[in-house]
């Protein structure tokens, strides 16, 4: 995979999301062998809404990420670039409020979510820095942000065994369940570029985040970056 391939354009990356919708959900499950529905419980129980909150939950794709949080009583709003991801999401789920935005132009107010959270969606996003600053934005004084996404393992060999199945095991397997294997291709490798714990954090504290802290999950494969608005 070549760095030009890499840095697609929102549209192309948009058409890319398009092609999967149907199968992305059963897709993710078979490629994390089942860990992807553990990731979606932890990052409920870490953002721990509440009955009223209002909740933005950007990359929601098919909606599948949002439901822990209708179920809670919160007032959610899937929001996601893929107009594929939001029609497959509508036809599963007609009552959820899926919204077309992109993470870097939020077609939202100043302050008025109790809560923002984004699941293995901010490395694909062209303007990182931007959209946490969006995020930041629509987020209410006091409120809070969790991000869920790919990270760095932190055990040397599992680290490498990681990264060989990223870039040798997924790809075959992606394309044995999916419709667009290489869309899989471009994912792995933006797992493999993305910054490690650390250097997410920084980069949340830079766009003005505050008690930014993170945690790992199934030895740091995913990472939960928290933070809060101060002010």
């Amino acid at each position: 995979m070549t760095r030009a391939t890499l840095d697609k354009q929102p549209h192309e990356v948009a058409a890319m999301f398009d092609d999967v919708a149907a199968k992305y959900d059963l897709v993710n499950d078979v490629l994390s062998l089942g860990q992807a529905r553990l990731w979606r419980k932890a990052v409920a129980r870490s953002l721990a809404v509440r009955a009223g909150e209002r909740v933005l939950d950007l990359a929601a794709g098919t909606g599948t990420s949002s439901l822990p949080f209708t179920a809670a009583g919160a007032e959610v709003v899937p929001c996601d670039f893929s107009f594929g991801m939001l029609r497959e999401g509508k036809r599963r789920h007609p009552s959820l409020p899926l919204t077309a935005g992109d993470a870097t132009r939020l077609p939202f107010a100043d302050g008025v979510f109790d809560a923002v959270t984004i699941s293995f969606g901010l490395r694909n996003v062209q303007d990182t820095d931007r959209a946490l600053r969006e995020m930041l934005r629509v987020t209410k004084p006091g409120g809070r942000l969790l991000i869920c996404e790919f990270s760095r393992p932190t055990w040397a060999p599992f680290r490498t065994v990681y990264t060989e199945y990223l870039m040798r095991a997924l790809p075959p397997v992606a394309k044995a369940v999916s419709s667009n294997p290489d869309a899989y291709v471009y994912l792995a490798e933006s797992i493999r570029a993305w910054p490690d714990q650390a250097g997410l954090a920084g980069r949340l504290q830079q766009a003005g985040w505050s008690r930014v802290a993170w945690r790992n999950l199934t030895g740091g494969i995913v990472a939960l970056h928290r933070a809060t608005k101060t002010g």
